[in-house]
């Protein structure tokens, strides 16, 4: 039995058939963690949720911007975009069941047993991970609820773009929200920046990548995330895994071993969108 974490899959349906086949995924015995964004952009949305939604227990997924993007477009609240590649899953016979599905799945997941975190963009640098925990399920309860359409039609901007525990309704939750599934560079107090998404090299000399910002408070705990692919999987930082390799871009498609923590990934080939920035 071997657990994989698949980074950004981004509806590449054929790429996923591809990889599994070359980690020789045994769905009996195999279970596979995605890091979220599993829709959009790619040409094959539908086939990838109508795949993993059929995984069962055999799998885990945490929500990522992409995704929510889609349940809030299901529910009226969001348009799509010119770049979307959603109206495959929007028009389907199955859309409720598929969206009741992706509605329920988690902000983070956080194994005990191997001591691993995995969520969409990243844990905030100023909680830990209990508060970390505490937080995701506190919006998770709300989109799981009859609450959820509110929350969802408040759910896009970019205020607050600094934590405080003092934070109430809506703000409350889009600043949670912002900071699982769109978070890259903060300042050293953990303010978000959402303007630039490129590489390491060039960001601006006063922000920091989320995991390397002072004083971070999650300690002691592997973190598996996605949402970066201008990181190209690599961030040089202890017990950190980056997996969006890119493949909706036609970079390449990774799977992490958690028992061994190595790598396998396929090329992949750019396929029916025109989207080149960063998503």
């Amino acid at each position: 039995m071997a657990t994989y974490v698949i980074g950004d899959v981004q509806g590449c349906f054929q790429s996923l058939t591809r990889l599994l086949k070359h980690i020789q995924f045994d769905q009996k015995n195999d279970v596979l963690w995605f890091t979220g964004d599993l829709v959009n952009r790619g040409s094959e949305s539908l086939a990838v949720l109508r795949f993993v939604s059929s995984l069962g227990s055999q799998h885990i997924t945490v929500l990522g911007n992409h995704d929510l993007h889609l349940l809030a477009v299901a529910d009226g609240t969001a348009k799509l975009h010119a770049e979307d590649t959603l109206q495959e899953i929007l028009a389907s016979p199955d859309r409720d069941q598929l969206l009741h599905w992706l509605i329920n799945r988690p902000l983070l997941h956080y194994d005990e047993h191997v001591n691993v975190v995995l969520t969409h963009a990243g844990i905030a640098p100023c909680w830990t991970l209990h508060q970390a925990i505490l937080l995701a399920k506190e919006v998770e309860n709300i989109l799981h609820g009859d609450k959820a359409h509110l929350l969802l039609s408040h759910l896009y901007g970019n205020q607050p773009d600094l934590w405080d525990d003092g934070l109430e309704g809506y703000d409350r939750y889009r600043c949670i929200v912002n900071y699982f599934t769109r978070m890259r560079l903060c300042d050293e107090k953990g303010r978000l920046d959402f303007a630039y998404k490129g590489t390491l090299q060039h960001r601006p000399t006063h922000l920091f990548p989320w995991f390397a910002v002072p004083n971070c408070k999650v300690k002691d705990v592997d973190i598996v995330f996605g949402h970066w692919a201008a990181l190209g999987g690599e961030v040089n930082v202890p017990r950190v895994y980056a997996l969006d390799t890119g493949c909706v871009y036609g970079n390449k498609l990774t799977a992490l071993c958690l028992e061994t923590r190595e790598r396998f990934f396929v090329k992949c080939w750019r396929i029916d969108t025109n989207f080149t920035k960063n998503s």
